[in-house]
């Protein structure tokens, strides 16, 4: 996997890159949780959405926010961090013009940002959303949401309750022309601590139906 930098609003980005091998692969990009909480695109669970994304013959990219890692800039609440998203999603695009699909996938803070660049990129043409935090952010800009996806909660969460984040799914839910497939894992924590298989098996088991349906 190779190691990129690119340009943000704020200076270099780093990232990681797989580039796949048929000439009009769909692209995918991976977003990590909160920066000032120890989030990298290295965490675990960044890593395993990435690689199977990969594995599925997408061209995937992952990358740090500003001030993390080798990326330069500072953390910016967000609104910088959603900057940064949209700017590696323009690097994908790049490196991959005849791209027929566009996903994005993102954990905790991750997720709240990709369901925002959702909002603003109507070529998004599906979504992951693992550990929504329904409850420390304002999701009201989902009005209407433009694209199905997947939720995927821990019902011990005890940093993002699993109550937010039905909340969150359920009005979501009653948006006409949008399915969002909610799924638990049973006794699970905020970071999928021993239950990782099992999360990566739901976004596996979506991404079948999914794909087949886009492809039909």
């Amino acid at each position: 996997m190779p190691e990129v930098i690119f340009n943000g609003p704020e200076g270099r980005l780093e990232g990681r890159y797989q580039h796949g091998s048929q000439p009009n692969a769909p692209i995918a990009l991976m977003l990590h949780p909160h920066p000032q909480h120890g989030g990298t695109m290295n965490n675990k669970i960044v890593y395993s959405l990435y690689h199977n994304f990969v594995q599925r013959g997408f061209s995937v990219l992952r990358f740090n926010f500003r001030g993390v890692g080798r990326s330069q800039g500072v953390y910016d609440r967000g609104e910088g961090e959603l900057s940064d998203a949209a700017s590696a999603l323009d690097w994908l695009q790049t490196y991959n013009p005849n791209a027929g699909q566009c996903w994005i996938a993102g954990f905790s803070f991750g997720a709240w940002i990709g369901m925002q660049l959702l909002m603003r990129r109507p070529e998004i043409s599906g979504f992951i959303s693992v550990a929504p935090p329904a409850n420390n952010y304002d999701f009201t800009f989902l009005a209407p949401c433009p694209a199905s996806g997947l939720v995927v909660q821990g019902t011990a969460d005890d940093i993002v309750p699993q109550e937010s984040v039905k909340k969150l799914v359920d009005k979501l839910s009653h948006q006409r022309g949008i399915t969002i497939d909610y799924r638990l894992v049973e006794g699970a924590n905020h970071f999928f601590t021993g239950q990782l298989d099992e999360m990566i098996g739901h976004v596996d088991n979506y991404l079948d139906k999914a794909l087949v349906k886009t492809e039909a």
